[in-house]
């Protein structure tokens, strides 16, 4: 007995969506055990130093002893996308987003242009996760290279 041509394609489809679920419960259960490890906050980072849209990722900043590191938002990956270490980001400035950056990153977040070592030009981030990224690069531990901040 063979089976009809319709059967196989609800069976594919049904297939295809349990996929993309797993998928879906892959990405928030990622995001939240990396928020549960303390010390997370929505980042956007930037490798361009321009004022536009393109090119800005969403994801999430972890604070480590010595680094900062970044996931991407949509990923499974459990490694950092970015490494980010206390002595080597230098903060040149901050301003509010211009143009179509406003429609690009977290409403209500700021844009801090950056110096660093992972080639990333540009951060955004909200106020208050500010406050919190600039007393932690200025507490570096004795012997570290401090007052890299504006």
């Amino acid at each position: 007995m063979t089976v009809p041509l319709w059967w196989w394609l609800v069976d594919s489809l049904l297939f295809v969506v349990v996929l993309l679920v797993l998928l879906l419960v892959g990405l928030l259960v990622r995001g939240r055990l990396l928020a549960r490890s303390g010390g997370a906050f929505d980042m956007s980072v930037t490798r361009g130093s321009e004022k536009r849209a393109k090119g800005w990722m969403h994801g999430l900043a972890v604070y480590g002893d010595t680094e900062l590191r970044w996931f991407r938002t949509f990923s499974l990956s459990w490694r950092p996308r970015y490494r980010f270490t206390r002595g080597d980001v230098l903060i040149e400035g901050r301003r509010e987003p211009q143009g179509d950056e406003v429609h690009a990153i977290h409403p209500g977040h700021l844009i801090v242009e950056t110096t660093c070592a992972a080639d990333v030009r540009q951060f955004a981030l909200s106020p208050d996760a500010l406050t919190g990224l600039l007393s932690w690069l200025e507490s570096s531990p004795p012997g570290q290279r401090v007052n890299n901040v504006l």
